[in-house]
């Protein structure tokens, strides 16, 4: 199911259309995609997922080719970390959620890098040049990797068999410590 709702733009007021669009992940959920686009740049995108959940924490371990092609679904307040490349994306004002596959995400980290490459100089250059080598290597499947998101809201997963699913730590500190909560 589509729908589109007309709003503002949140920066220069413009008229813009907000998509809302539900989707069957099989294994998963149905989930609610909301889009918007202005003329001014604005964007935003976000995953919701439509049935109850908990905070919670994924993790897959890439090993092989056929990983690359695992689903993932971020919610825009979900924490990325992939340690092996030493990155960690938190969630921000600007974050964005997504529907794309583990290799969909290693692009998307690899764009980024690609932009810092344009500008960065020397110590800086020299490690976006050697986490590129690295992106290369894991989306060729000649390194392991783990790929964990970490989402509060309960909006994310990564739909595999492999993957782990868990509460996450802070999360079971607070009812732990609040048994009302």
């Amino acid at each position: 199911m589509q729908s589109v709702v007309q709003g503002r733009c949140p920066y220069c007021e413009r008229e813009i259309q907000y998509l809302y669009k539900t989707e069957n992940i099989p294994y998963f959920s149905d989930i609610l995609i909301v889009s918007a686009r202005c003329e001014c740049g604005y964007r935003h995108a976000d995953t919701m997922v439509l049935a109850d959940s908990e905070p919670a924490r994924w993790e897959l371990r890439v090993e092989e080719p056929e990983d690359l092609t695992v689903r993932v679904v971020r919610s825009a307040s979900a924490r990325v970390e992939i340690p092996e490349l030493g990155v960690e994306i938190d969630p921000g004002p600007a974050c964005e959620g997504f529907v794309s596959n583990v290799e969909g995400v290693i692009d998307r980290i690899d764009n980024v890098v690609s932009g810092v490459l344009t500008w960065a100089e020397g110590e800086e250059r020299e490690n976006a040049l050697a986490l590129r080598r690295r992106i290369e290597l894991a989306r060729e499947g000649s390194l392991s990797f783990t790929l964990s998101i970490e989402d509060p809201t309960g909006n994310s997963a990564i739909v595999s068999e492999k993957a782990k699913k868990s509460e996450i730590p802070a999360c079971q500190d607070q009812v732990e410590n609040n048994p009302e909560a």
